[in-house]
């Protein structure tokens, strides 16, 4: 052979290695040109199979989703199948339990032992991964013992093997994406049980059904009795649903590099990576932008998974609907994750007797956020406060029986929301993050039903006490609330003084507007908490976490050197320029979105290839040295 030889084997070796094997430096990505190359190749191949001939599609479409589950996530592949196949045989064994049963009767009882053992496997499962560190912790701290994180799993797979060094048994590293399949696997279940489908008889389906590569690493997450129907039916795609595919695939693009990217590291991730070398000025603003950019990052994303999903002839569901023209934090979480906030409804605050009663499960829940939110900030007066306030709320609901349905409800609402805040990771970060979420929701519900006479007077004595503290103890949270406060009374004076002179004009649009703003700014705020628990491993989240956050809070909440804004603006104009522009298309009216969405999806197909060649070559010139994983994959 020739040196030229060598060098094109070599170049075969290392083209064929790239392509099959996992870089867990570089998993597969949607704005990888790699993943443009494969999705090219199951584009292709489906148009091969043609639309008659589902069983291969589904076939085919299960594989080359588990090789895409690969790319990302190597040898956690197998959990994957493992997970698929256990679900598959509890779901076959509840479908049998419950056939020809009607949808209001009640199942029997092995029905339920089976559904019940699903749903606890596949959760025993996800808390492995996500609370092995806060388990070891509790067991710790109650025992007095000193017992360290030990990956089991690892040493099994080891073992089988037979190669000690393969797996690391000293760090449980979490899988991507494993939230969504578990609760995706979970979902089907529980919909089998309730009589919302029927259990998939052919293995492949349901592999596909869990695996499907557009939404399997960061959602949205499908529901069993939204996606299964669809397993079944033939290719279709009209011309315009076609132009609508191309589009969110374009408008994820933007949102994740131009938006989403750019953000991050030309600006948040500065400020939040050490924010004492910031003013108060750049961490206020970096709460503002990290909201833009966690919303474009995870919206982007789905934004392509659904397009990408609609080319291949399948509907995945809205996941987002412009969250921050919410105006008000119940209306927000209608908006925002929306797969997750509707699973979460229906599985668990529904579970614990929603807005009827208070269950076991709801007290279960309780005793378990004072635990946890003992271990996790180090301090008993966390349990202290919740058991109090949960005492509290049972005394209150027996001696006025009359409030007894609306307190249960928000009981099981803030419980809800500060499990939310658990299943984003294990740190007292992201439970503060999950409970502020619950108490704007519940302060909303509050103040809708006082008047607005009572709101003046309500939101100016609360003002007039955090003031009272900021100039007593100096705190800058102190100073933080007073002024925020302070705002909102003003307002709110303002908006008591026009309802008493009956002032004729209409200032509908100003209301609004303002509720909007002041959802924006408390959204904003908790989201310092949730930055903060991000990308840290479960060891060090708490303390890392907490730091960042108590820091942020000092600088903002202490005196800004105001002279020095106009240059900071100055300094970071791309960065603001782009955030000003992404809010005013967020905010854009619902039909404008629509009408361009449809101008552009009706284009002769060369002006839309044009179209689309020219938006891909700007959104390129936003891409950073090294592509951003997406936000979610840690989820």
């Amino acid at each position: 052979m020739t040196p030229s030889d060598y060098s094109l084997l070599d170049f075969a070796k290392a083209l064929l290695y790239n392509v099959f094997a996992f870089d867990d430096q570089h998993p597969l990505l949607f704005t990888q040109f790699y993943f443009w190359a494969f999705f090219a190749f199951v584009v292709l191949v489906l148009a091969l199979i043609g639309r008659s001939r589902i069983m291969m599609r589904n076939a085919f479409l299960f594989f080359v989703s588990v090789f895409f589950y690969y790319k990302t996530s190597g040898d956690f592949t197998v959990l994957l199948i493992v997970a698929t196949c256990l679900s598959y045989f509890v779901g076959m064994r509840v479908g049998k339990s419950v056939a020809g049963l009607p949808k209001d009767a009640s199942a029997p009882m092995v029905a339920k032992v089976w559904v019940g053992v699903g749903v606890v496997i596949n959760l025993v499962v996800l808390g492995y991964f996500k609370y092995a560190y806060l388990v070891v912790d509790m067991i710790n701290q109650i025992c007095g013992t000193d017992f360290e994180v030990h990956d089991y799993l690892a040493a099994l797979g080891n073992a089988i093997i037979g190669d000690d060094g393969h797996f690391s048994i000293d760090f449980i590293w979490l899988p991507v994406g494993i939230s969504f399949y578990t609760f995706q696997c979970i979902s089907y279940l529980m919909d089998i049980y309730r009589r919302r489908i029927e259990p998939l008889r052919n293995f492949l389906n349901y592999g596909f059904y869990v695996s499907f590569f557009p939404q399997l690493v960061a959602g949205p997450i499908v529901r069993a009795n939204e996606f299964v129907g669809q397993i079944t039916k033939p290719y279709s795609l009209s011309r315009r649903w076609f132009g609508i595919a191309v589009f969110w695939i374009v408008n994820g693009l933007a949102k994740k590099i131009i938006l989403a990217d750019y953000l991050a590291v030309n600006f948040a991730d500065r400020i939040f990576t050490n924010p004492t070398m910031f003013g108060g000025f750049e961490n206020f603003s970096a709460l503002f932008v990290y909201s833009l950019q966690v919303y474009a990052d995870f919206s982007g994303y789905t934004d392509i998974a659904i397009g990408v999903a609609l080319l291949m002839g399948f509907y995945l569901p809205t996941n987002f609907n412009s969250p921050y023209k919410a105006t008000n934090c119940g209306g927000f979480w209608k908006r925002w994750h929306i797969s997750l906030s509707k699973w979460l409804q229906d599985y668990l605050y529904i579970s614990m007797g929603g807005n009827r009663r208070a269950t076991f499960g709801t007290y279960a829940v309780i005793v378990t956020i004072a635990v946890v939110g003992t271990i996790l900030s180090g301090s008993p007066w966390v349990a202290v406060a919740v058991l109090f306030v949960a005492g509290w709320c049972i005394v209150e609901a027996l001696v006025r029986p009359e409030r007894r349905k609306g307190i249960t409800s928000n009981v099981n609402r803030m419980n809800t929301m500060l499990l939310g805040g658990l299943w984003h990771g294990a740190s007292w970060n992201f439970m503060i993050w999950g409970g502020l979420n619950g108490i704007g929701i519940l302060i909303w519900r509050w103040w809708s039903t006082i008047g607005i006479h009572a709101r003046a007077l309500i939101s100016t004595a609360i003002a007039a006490a955090a003031y009272g503290a900021a100039a007593y103890g100096g705190w800058p949270v102190a100073w933080m609330a007073a002024v925020w406060l302070g705002v909102i009374a003003l307002c709110s004076a303002l908006r008591s003084l026009y309802n008493a002179l009956r002032a004729p004009w209409q200032l509908s649009w100003l209301e609004r507007a303002w509720a909007i703003t002041q959802t924006f700014v408390y959204i904003s705020f908790t989201r310092l908490f949730f930055r903060a628990g991000s990308n840290l491993n479960p060891a060090e989240a708490n303390q890392v976490a907490w730091e960042t956050a108590t820091q942020m809070v000092d600088k903002i909440g202490s005196p800004w050197n105001t002279a020095q804004i106009p240059a900071i603006i100055e300094a970071y104009a791309p960065v603001f320029i782009i955030f000003v522009l992404g809010m005013i298309i967020h905010w854009l009216p619902d039909r404008l979105k629509r009408r361009y969405r449809i101008c552009f999806a009706m284009m002769p197909l060369p002006l839309m290839a044009a179209v689309v060649a020219f938006i891909v070559l700007i959104i390129y010139q936003f891409v950073t040295a090294d592509l951003q994983k997406f936000i979610y994959f840690q989820f």
